[in-house]
């Protein structure tokens, strides 16, 4: 790793990582920081994490160059982290923010792009009360303005932020991966919650950004067995990284050494812990050979799609997954077929006059000699992994269909951006964290009988449709859908506008054919009535108008953004321009009404919108010290016992009284010492005189008027 080779740099790889052209996973440890600082010499640790299997570290500051070099030596990955005060009001005073991005610049031009320096975390898990009282889509918004500031000086590495279940809508849209740190004790609820995680991250990587178990409380066998069970459901569950917390026992914090409790992998004296050997990266699972698939593409005029269609395909070879492929050629007039023949020798090739998408893809069943049909577009190149992957669903027996995302290229041109962040693309509707109500037709696999008992696809959709009507009946009859997040196609979408929206209007004719069928499954107004929630591709991330679960008074564990449309991609940024805005608004604009006119000439559309709790805009600012450390929770509830009543569980304040709101969030800095900030909607002297009751608070000198923390 030494030197500067950037063909060896890590990227991005649809839900994974990959490393010059192999595939890459991350295995980190978290290193520090340390009473003391960093250690005189880093090669004992170093040489250690490496034999333990580990490929990367994990830190919570800036590295310097001594560190790098000693990381590269040792053939150690290094993310660095952003230290800052984000356990502060960082939008009220603007130098912390600012004092961020100097560090950030500063970091990285210190270190002249070094090998070993992979990624970035420009925060760790900013409060949840303190994202809540600064505003959750201004705090998004500001990291990132971090990432950004990043990679504008640092192109070729890869950033993140720190995000946990507290605050699961804080995911940056500009983010090269989704990274939560998660502390489940139970592997059930933690192979549930990564699941879950992956719809959050959309398109992009997960990757566990800490996770470990604390062995002064639980023992170090317990630690050892939550480490090596969780390390093992990380990687079978697609996780694009493991990060173990941590890697000593020693640990700085708020300005001391925390010594009440041992999340380490090494004690204090630098021992190795049973967790040490337990937190090493596991082998694959075997994959059961027992069932065979046939891969089915059907095709009509695709002679320039194919090639590259045919060749990610045999590809898949090396998974060593057995499997045919089959080519329907549905009619071809430019010579499809023939060159399909002429170059893929190892493809049986089925040649049929011109009947339909439907009828080509029931074609391409019945010659098929596999237990599993896997169906993909000419239009598609699946990734190697694809059938690996599909594998282990298949043998579970849960599901007689699965599928995975279809994930856009990145665009050639500024129109196939616009087309990659346009609403209308082919898309799966989940039901719930694993199961599927919609799988589309460019990933959808099937066990050969569940194909037959319902009679295949239905030949009456020639071009669109075919997919949902089959996903329904699927259904209808008993059958369960399931999804898997690493099991993904390279989809490309439509290269122009122009052509975009004659697809859309093909979508509307295919709809207004679904309609007649399925009647009960439209609205009034001539909509598809989805159970589930429709994927968009993009991260879920909180919006200036979004509802947010937070619980009572902003406690829940997990806090989550209600919704039934999952967001959008967003334009790739090197064409993300005015231009491309303005035209991305006109499409979706456009789309819709289209889409409409097709399917049941209407244009109108009415939506319901779940109303938000809205707070005045305006409300009296104040602090309250404490040398005690008393925050929120200690205020609130002084207030309840004054009467004050807690508010619904997405309401942007915590407590309300007749006409009176109260919202809570407190600062932390080194010490016992914080500083609880009160905003009021109402009359403010009825909290300053319930407060002043408090004898921790024993003059009005104590409480802080908000306009002075600014300074």
């Amino acid at each position: 790793m030494a030197g500067g080779d950037h063909a060896q740099r890590w990227r991005t790889d649809g839900k994974f990582f990959r490393a010059g052209d192999s595939r890459v996973r991350m295995s980190a440890v978290t290193y520090g920081p340390f009473p003391g600082g960093w250690p005189v010499e880093f090669v004992p640790d170093f040489a250690q994490i490496a034999a333990a299997g580990f490929n990367a570290i994990r830190l919570y500051e800036m590295p310097d160059q001594r560190l790098l070099d000693s990381a590269a030596d040792h053939g150690l990955r290094v993310f660095g982290g952003l230290k800052w005060g984000q356990g502060a009001d960082f939008l009220a005073r603007p130098g912390i923010y600012s004092a961020a991005m100097v560090a950030l610049t500063n970091g990285l031009l210190k270190i002249e792009n070094h090998p070993a320096l992979t990624g970035i975390y420009v925060g760790n898990e900013v409060p949840a009360d303190l994202a809540r009282w600064m505003g959750p889509h201004r705090v998004r918004e500001a990291l990132e303005g971090l990432i950004e500031t990043g990679r504008e000086l640092a192109p070729d590495l890869l950033f993140a932020y720190a995000n946990y279940p507290s605050t699961e809508y804080l995911e940056p849209e500009n983010a090269d991966f989704s990274a939560f740190n998660i502390y489940l004790e139970s592997e059930v609820a933690f192979r549930a919650y990564l699941k879950r995680l992956h719809h959050i991250a959309g398109d992009r990587p997960l990757v566990i950004s800490e996770f470990g178990l604390d062995s002064r409380r639980n023992g170090l066998e317990k630690q050892a067995e939550v480490i090596r069970w969780a390390t093992r459901a990380a990687l079978d569950l697609e996780t694009a990284g493991m990060t173990v917390y941590a890697w000593s026992d020693r640990w700085w914090n708020g300005g001391a050494e925390v010594l009440d409790w041992d999340f380490g992998l090494l004690d204090r004296g630098g021992k190795a812990k049973p967790a040490l050997a337990a937190a090493h990266p596991p082998e694959p699972a075997a994959i059961p050979h027992e069932l065979s698939f046939s891969v089915i593409v059907c095709t009509r005029n695709g002679i320039t799609r194919i090639g590259a269609c045919l060749e990610a395909i045999h590809k898949s070879y090396r998974s060593h997954t057995p499997h045919e492929t089959l080519v329907i050629d549905d009619g071809s007039t430019d010579g499809t077929a023939d060159f399909v023949e002429k170059n893929s020798p190892w493809v049986r090739l089925i040649r049929l006059e011109p009947a339909g998408l439907s009828a080509a893809r029931n074609a391409g069943a019945a010659a098929a000699s596999g237990k599993v049909l896997a169906f993909t577009d000419d239009d598609c190149e699946p990734d190697r992994e694809w059938l690996a992957r599909l594998q282990p669903l298949f043998a579970a027996g849960e599901f007689a269909a699965a599928g995975g995302p279809n994930l856009p290229p990145k665009p050639n041109s500024w129109e196939e951006a616009v087309v990659c962040a346009a609403p209308g693309a082919p898309s799966h509707v989940m039901l719930d964290d694993e199961e599927a109500e919609h799988l589309p037709g460019c990933n959808l696999v099937i066990t050969k009988a569940a194909f037959d008992a319902i009679g295949g696809f239905d030949p009456r959709f020639q071009t669109a449709g075919d997919d949902v009507d089959f996903c329904w009946r699927l259904r209808d009859a008993g059958f369960r859908l399931g999804f898997v997040p690493g099991a993904f196609v390279w989809h490309w979408r439509r290269p122009s506008i122009r052509a975009f929206l004659r697809q859309q209007i093909g979508y509307g004719r295919a709809e207004h054919l679904l309609l007649g069928k399925h009647p009960n499954r439209f609205s009034k107004h001539g909509n598809a009535k989805w159970q589930g929630f429709v994927y968009g591709g993009g991260p879920v991330r909180v919006m200036a108008d979004s509802i947010i679960y937070h619980g009572p008074m902003g406690e829940a564990g997990y806090q989550a953004i209600t919704n039934r449309m999952l967001p959008l991609r967003g334009l790739e940024k090197s064409y993300d321009t005015l231009t491309s805005h303005l035209i991305l608004k006109a499409v979706e604009f456009l789309q819709p009404r289209l889409r409409a006119w097709a399917r049941n000439r209407t244009i109108c559309f009415r939506t319901t919108k779940i109303p938000k709790a809205q707070a005045p805009e305006r409300g009296e600012e104040f602090a309250i010290d404490s040398a005690h450390g008393h925050g929120r929770e200690h205020f609130l509830n002084l207030l309840i016992r004054k009467g004050w009543k807690k508010a619904s569980d997405t309401a942007p304040w915590d407590l309300e009284m007749g006409a009176h709101r109260v919202l809570m969030a407190t600062e932390h800095g080194d010490g016992k010492h914080t500083r609880t900030l009160v905003r009021v909607w109402g009359a403010p002297t009825i909290l300053i005189a319930a407060l002043l009751e408090n004898p921790i608070i024993a003059a009005p000198a104590q409480i802080k008027r908000r306009d002075s923390l600014s300074a």
